[in-house]
């Protein structure tokens, strides 16, 4: 019998496609409903599980993005080819999105032990959830809102790429909560944030859930849910991303700010109660 039935893997697959992009943390949520479910949430198929179907939701952006980023690997391509293409911002973009990828790949690696273990606890998600909701309501006060997604250059791409690493270690803080927050600190307007988060996360994500494909087959997970979850996953998660494009170009971060404290004061008197364990 797999450790997740198809019926959770389902659940789960919506939870992840709301949240993955919204910077609410998808991985505290996901850990929130695994562990109301009985689900072990340090468990290395649970992991994996998460994991995996993340790439629903990377997929449901190579498909909401798929102009962009057909343009952006067509710079690349040319300027590899041709030195005097070399010039163009998409063909940098491109560069810069891999060079930022470079950190977390290096810290998911020396961390795994860490983030699967100590790191994986409820405890770190409402807390984690807390803290980013601080961090995300002063970016969002401090930044300037002044600059577009053709102003962004290499730092902005590497300071962004970078503070992926605090959701990884700090599940509940969020990947797209850090990536936005950093990203509106440097001055870049709401949608650009948003669309630099969503364009960084595509390769991180992507390889996170490749990395974990064996460890998720192997230890029990299923193939039939796997399927599931990410089938789910990338339905849900096409919507989300419509509709946080839209909702960030006409209102501030507040809303998510309020919800982040509120579901991780929830979560922490769960957890004080005993009706989840952390």
């Amino acid at each position: 019998m797999s450790a997740i039935s198809i019926g959770q893997a389902v659940i789960l697959g919506a939870v992840e496609g709301v949240t993955e992009f919204l910077p609410v943390s998808s991985t505290g949520h996901l850990k929130i409903v695994e562990g109301l479910m009985g689900i072990p949430v340090d468990d290395h198929a649970v992991v994996g599980f998460s994991a995996v179907i993340q790439v629903g939701a990377i997929a449901a952006v190579l498909v909401y993005f798929a102009k962009d980023i057909a343009r952006i690997l067509r710079a690349w391509a040319r300027g590899i080819a041709d030195p005097e293409q070399r010039y163009r911002h998409d063909y940098k973009f491109a560069w810069w999105v891999i060079f930022a990828t470079i950190p977390i790949v290096l810290v998911g690696l020396a961390a795994k032990p860490l983030i699967q273990g100590p790191l994986a606890s409820l405890w770190v998600v409402a807390g984690s959830l807390i803290a980013g909701s601080g961090v995300m309501f002063a970016a969002d006060k401090l930044g300037r809102h002044k600059r577009g997604e053709d102003d962004t250059s290499f730092s902005d791409a590497m300071l962004v790429g970078g503070s992926q690493i605090l959701a990884l270690l700090f599940p509940g803080f969020s990947r797209s909560g850090a990536t936005m927050s950093t990203a509106l600190l440097l001055d870049l307007d709401r949608v650009a944030a948003t669309r630099l988060s969503f364009f960084l996360g595509i390769p991180a994500l992507t390889g996170a859930g490749i990395y974990e494909l064996k460890d998720a087959l192997g230890t029990g997970a299923g193939a039939a849910p796997l399927i599931a979850g990410t089938a789910v996953s990338f339905v849900v998660a096409y919507g989300s991303i419509a509709w946080l494009l839209r909702f960030v170009s006409r209102h501030s971060f507040n809303a998510f700010v309020i919800y982040r404290i509120a579901v991780g004061l929830l979560l922490f008197g769960l957890l004080g109660a005993g009706v989840l364990e952390g």
